[in-house]
């Protein structure tokens, strides 16, 4: 049963969110922390943060993990399936309907319409991740890292995989 519901877990997400990973990683995190429990809310931040220093596909490199720790390599195997196959299956039976309304003003416009929907999804969880941090290690804590990460992303434009190993050593030194 654990594999079925790795499967859902990430199947879903992969239907549902359109626009790509960023679309999909609230709703990934809905059914791996509130659904099924399978990580908390911090334990979630850290496997974004870490897979974000990763090279290649953000949804597919945590339902590898999720489904490893949950299901052993059949459970990677069958959660990162889970995650390409709707892809996956949509492009091979839409594949010439894609290329015929591609150019489509109709299309153009729900893809308007949909990247806003995306940006309240991914700034709630960043609301959410923030609550936790300012639960967890306090204000100014929170907007220290908040502001440096900011600075040396935008100003500096320091890679984001230092920015993001930089905060891990922060939090184990100074944080642990």
């Amino acid at each position: 049963m654990i594999y079925w519901h790795i499967f859902w877990a990430f199947f879903l997400p992969g239907i549902l969110g359109y626009g790509g990973g960023p679309a999909s990683i609230p709703l990934v995190e809905k059914e791996v922390d509130d659904r099924y429990g399978w990580v908390t809310e911090n334990e979630f931040s850290e496997m974004l943060a870490m897979g974000n220093a990763l090279p290649g596909p953000i949804a597919t490199k945590m339902a590898g993990y999720i489904g490893f720790q949950e299901g052993g390599v059949i459970g990677a195997f069958i959660g990162v399936f889970a995650t390409v196959a709707p892809s996956l299956l949509l492009m091979i039976a839409l594949l010439r309907l894609l290329m015929k309304f591609k150019d489509s003003p109709k299309v153009n416009l729900l893809t308007n319409l949909v990247r806003p929907v995306i940006a309240v999804l991914l700034a709630m969880m960043t609301i959410s991740f923030f609550q936790n941090s300012y639960d967890g290690i306090g204000i100014y804590q929170t907007v220290f890292i908040g502001v440096v990460s900011l600075l040396l992303l935008e100003k500096v434009k320091v890679h984001p995989a230092y920015v993001i190993a930089g905060s891990l050593m922060y939090g184990a030194i100074f944080l642990a």
